[in-house]
């Protein structure tokens, strides 16, 4: 695992009980405000409160901020794989990495992505909703076919798109970390994150991949310093932050950027 990158802040922008526009201020204040990467969810109502109250959709939403930001990495935290075929998520992320692009080098574009949990959707929008043993099986497959379909685009993506994947399952999530993961997202304690990082690089000899690029990510929020000191000392370096509308409360992605600028000090 790569421990000795950078200390980086991700904000998780809900996208529920918003208008739209209240997002797209929030995206250039963030930015603005030196937050390294920018995400959104994948659902299709809202997680809390209202369950009726306004959402807007993942994909669309990111095509919008690729074209209006010009700097920070951006992506879903996560993409559920089972609402969009497989080809077409590689196409679509393809076509959002060259849409940030803009004048620099390379895109933007971080391919977050995981198995997907959220009954509602399914039933609502007439996907089959499984079992989480089938929709993880589902994942599995389809990662190998969003690598093989990148290869085949043309123009191809800018560059190697960094794959984030999320959970802490030891048969199925893990290995699929090991196969294919760039950066590897939970919400475990400091405490599990050792034992989690054997599983990974068993799996990462059964894979035959080097491991020493993975970026460990967790989330920061309802914990405090002490808690990301931990985190921090065990080996995260992408810190996640959830940030809830519409009476955005920037004074703690204040304080994380504080934090996080301490620690690269």
């Amino acid at each position: 695992m790569l421990f000795d990158t950078p200390v980086r802040l991700g904000v998780q922008i809900q996208p529920q009980h918003v208008q739209y526009s209240d997002i797209r201020d929030a995206v250039l204040r963030l930015e603005e405000m030196g937050v390294d990467v920018l995400f959104n969810w994948d659902h299709f109502f809202p997680l809390y409160g209202d369950p009726d109250g306004e959402h807007f959709e993942s994909w669309t939403m990111l095509s919008a901020w690729a074209e209006q930001t010009e700097r920070v990495e951006f992506g879903a935290l996560v993409n559920c794989n089972s609402y969009r075929n497989a080809d077409l998520q590689a196409d679509m992320a393809r076509t959002v990495d060259h849409i940030s692009k803009k004048g620099g080098d390379t895109g933007r574009f971080i391919f977050g992505t995981g198995s997907g949990w959220f009954q509602r959707d399914y039933d609502e929008y007439g996907y089959e909703f499984g079992t989480a043993g089938s929709r993880l099986n589902a994942l599995a497959t389809d990662l190998d076919r969003v690598a093989a379909r990148w290869s085949k685009l043309n123009p191809a993506p800018t560059r190697e798109i960094p794959v984030m994947i999320g959970g802490k399952g030891e048969q199925k999530t893990l290995r699929m970390v090991a196969r294919h993961a760039d950066i590897w997202h939970s919400f475990v304690s400091p405490d599990e994150l050792p034992h989690k990082f054997d599983v990974i690089q068993k799996w990462a000899e059964s894979e035959q991949r080097d491991l020493s690029g993975l970026v460990v990510s967790n989330e920061l929020k309802d914990r405090d310093e002490d808690v990301a000191d931990a985190l921090y000392d065990a080996g995260t370096r992408l810190f996640t932050l959830g940030f809830s509308g519409p009476d955005w409360d920037y004074s703690i992605v204040e304080r994380w950027l504080r934090w996080r600028d301490g620690k690269n000090a």
